[in-house]
């Protein structure tokens, strides 16, 4: 992972949460599929049962849900083989996303982002919160790239969630729900996949599934699976001649095995443990122009001297009871889990000719890093009956994180790249955290006739966090003495939404709805200047949004659609004060937008879909100077509009069902980040240029087994999606553009039994 560096090396080194997003910001990158994914008032393709969610904690027909949801369900993901965030978050009305390494992702929700630390989309698996709720812990920038192999559906809610789920989630909640063990039937499916992309390797994938029902009351499903991802970029070195090529090259591997015990219709337990492991060579960003953001050297390359590599692991364990006892359900959810990443970055470019100069010898540096998070959580709650009065769920929540980034700066000789001896430490730094919250929050529906109801709701957070840093090292001036810091915070949330129901098929509503990141402390040097803040404020959001969803009787047409108004409120930011990186409260932004997706369903078997996003986000107030942001500025990374349609046709030949389709995604110019230094230059914030892409897909399911053949980007469109890189970062003056997947060609062959 690459990242742009505004301040002086100690400064960095020294830079508490943000010394640790040192080696360059993970690039914008969204999706090159295309896709139609379940709306609020859809069906999935080619069936007419009612979608049953999850979104306020219990389960609920989509369509009677007070807020803006989509669905993007188990058959669409196999379609699109949309594998991971690449593949389909782009799709969701309103989502961006910045990755051009896979693991390393910032996801927001409208226009609900500035950089910073903390994540503002809160990720669940099933039951379970994944990453840290802290700012102290890179959580934004690592949200879980799961993969969907054995996913039931993905849910996304967007606006803030933070009555029913807490810290960070104030743009949303992405959700994955896995498939459960079945007690009923007995199931084998296996999956091989080839693919080849333009100008780069091969790629293969494999992957299986089983269930097995031991008895009427006990199952068990486990899953596995493999992928091999080729590379499409080129290492060029120094002298810009070929060195390694197709560098960007991942491993991404894993499984699942869960368990279902369930002796009644009263009571189950569930037992589930998920590992998954992503292996990364390089990031996949590309060397630009830092004016026109033009491809240097002609190709899709960049300048690595020395080989990079980000590892990550996921493990996740959960136990889930659910104990009806007829005036309420109990549900109790105990998670565990771990996110673990190492990973080397080249800094030979930024400091390389520093080190050489100082210690009298042709050096190189990179940096090593590891980041970890452990998380435990428990939670509680207690759901009535449906209820066409009256309808409440009451819940208690508490977690605890442990949390330590490591980074070290290492010299090594070239042109030998072995490491360097003989010479001091060059650089090292520790950051290690402790987060721990209580939370005590309540949901209930009032139904004030048989049209109308009232869901409200409140949530009160209590956290305490505590943490300490240290730093040595020749390039920030020998050991420096950090004083332990902590802080405590109490926050509450509510919401507030009445829902009017037209007829059967129609309804409206509106939500009022807050949410907020955790604040923090700062960890201070000793001698630290009076005045230099020991810890930054929650920041928080309130959503004000109107909503339709809409049907026809026979399900031949479905519409939902939304607009909001969003006042954000103490952003959170990083900035220098007084040579030290910290975290700090400034500035108010807001986001007004509106989102729809449709569906026409003309015929059996043929579908069509749109969707599409109009969000204008910026700031209501300059930013601290260094972070560079002036009032009036859009939020980085969301396209001021995006949009989608897809065309899918089923139809039946005996006992074949051949099936085809086709996508067009639309993706606006957007503001690439905030960079003063380009503004200084240029008078303005950079900017990326929109793009189209096309993608295609056929098949034919014979029964026990389904083949598919689809092309990604068939126009071969070089959409960017990133950009970073101070002058002096890369060579030639060069900025890093992420940059989407060039033309994929693939195959699968999926057999069940």
């Amino acid at each position: 992972m690459k990242r742009s560096v505004t301040m002086s090396l100690r400064a960095a080194l020294a830079a508490s949460a943000a010394t640790f997003l040192f080696a360059a910001p993970a690039a914008a990158q969204e999706s090159s599929a295309g896709d139609a994914p379940t709306s609020d008032a859809d069906r999935y393709a080619g069936s007419d049962e009612e979608i049953i969610v999850t979104a306020q904690k219990r389960e609920q027909v989509l369509i009677e849900v007070p807020q803006s949801i989509t669905v993007v369900g188990e058959q669409t993901l196999q379609r699109q083989q949309a594998n991971d965030f690449q593949d389909y978050v782009g799709l969701v009305p309103g989502l961006s996303l910045e990755a051009t390494t896979p693991g390393v992702t910032r996801i927001s929700l409208r226009g609900i982002n500035t950089g910073g630390v903390a994540s503002t989309v809160g990720v669940y698996v099933d039951e379970t919160p994944f990453g840290s709720s802290s700012g102290l812990a890179n959580a934004a920038i690592l949200a879980g790239d799961f993969d969907t192999f054995d996913i039931a559906r993905v849910e996304v809610l967007r606006g803030p969630q933070g009555t029913l789920y807490g810290a960070s989630s104030l743009g949303g909640v992405l959700k994955f729900v896995t498939n459960a063990p079945d007690t009923k039937d007995f199931l084998v499916r296996g999956q091989i996949g080839a693919e080849t992309v333009s100008g780069g390797d091969m790629s293969y994938s494999g992957g299986a599934i089983v269930n097995v029902p031991v008895s009427d009351t006990f199952a068990v499903r486990a899953s596995g699976f493999y992928r091999e991802i080729g590379g499409f970029i080129d290492s060029i070195g120094t002298e810009g001649s070929d060195v390694e090529e197709d560098i960007n090259d991942a491993k991404v591997f894993g499984g699942r095995v869960s368990a279902l015990f369930k002796p009644s219709d009263r009571l189950s337990i569930r037992l589930s443990a998920l590992a998954q492991n992503i292996e990364v060579d390089s990031s996949s960003y590309v060397e630009s122009d830092r004016a026109t953001g033009a491809l240097l050297y002609g190709r899709l390359s960049q300048s690595q001297i020395i080989p990079e590599f980000n590892d990550v692991d996921y493990r996740l364990y959960n136990g889930a009871v659910d104990w009806d006892f007829g005036f309420a359900s109990l549900m109790s959810s105990t998670s565990y889990g771990i996110f673990h990443q190492e990973l080397l970055s080249d800094l030979t470019f930024q400091f390389g000719g520093l080190i050489s100069a100082v210690l009298g010898r042709p050096l190189g540096l990179f940096q090593s890093q590891v980041t970890e998070t452990k998380k435990f959580t428990q939670e509680f709650r207690l759901v009535s009956p449906e209820s066409d009065t009256f309808e409440w769920l009451l819940g208690a929540y508490y977690t605890n994180e442990d949390s330590a980034i490591d980074q070290d700066f290492t010299a090594f000789d070239r042109p030998a790249e072995t490491p360097a001896t003989g010479l001091p430490l060059l650089g090292a730094a520790q950051l290690v955290s402790d987060y721990e919250e209580i939370a005590a929050f309540g949901n209930a529906t009032i139904h004030l006739g048989p049209r109308f109801e009232v869901t409200f709701g409140g949530r009160v957070s209590r956290n305490e966090q505590s943490a300490t840093q240290a730093l040595d090292g020749l390039l920030v001036g020998g050991p420096s003495n950090f004083e332990d810091s902590s802080s405590s915070e109490t926050v509450f949330t509510y919401s507030v939404a009445p829902r009017f129901e037209v007829s059967e098929h129609a309804s409206l509503y509106a939500r009022v709805a807050s949410g907020y990141r955790p604040g923090g402390p700062n960890v201070l040097p000793t001698a630290a200047p009076p005045g230099t803040p020991g810890s930054y404020e929650s920041d928080r959001l309130t959503s004000f949004e109107l909503g339709a969803k809409a049907e026809t009787a026979d399900g031949r047409f479905a519409i939902d659609a939304s607009v909001y108004y969003l006042d954000w409120k103490d952003i959170q930011l990083i900035a220098q004060i007084n040579n030290v990186g910290l975290n700090i409260n400034g500035g108010t932004a807001r986001s007004v937008g509106g989102e729809v997706t449709a569906t026409v369903r003309p015929t059996a078997g043929l579908s069509i879909g749109f969707n599409a996003a109009y969000v204008d986000a910026q700031l209501t107030e300059d930013t601290n100077p260094l972070v560079g942001g002036l009032d009036g500025d859009p939020l980085p990374n969301t396209p001021e509009l995006s949009a989608n349609v897809s065309v899918d046709y089923d139809w039946r030949m005996g006992n074949v069902a051949p099936f085809v389709g086709a996508n067009l995604r639309f993706v606006g110019e957007q503001v690439a980040e905030f960079d003063p230094s380009f503004r200084e230059e240029f008078g303005r914030q950079p900017l990326l240029s929109g793009y189209e892409v096309v993608d295609l897909r056929a098949g034919v399911d014979l029964g026990r087994f389904t083949v598919q053949a689809y092309v990604k980007n068939l126009t071969n469109a070089r959409g960017r999606t990133s950009r970073f890189g101070d002058p002096g970062t890369l060579p030639n003056n060069a900025v890093g553009t992420g940059i989407i997947r060039p033309r994929t060609v693939g195959v699968t062959l999926t057999a069940g039994f």
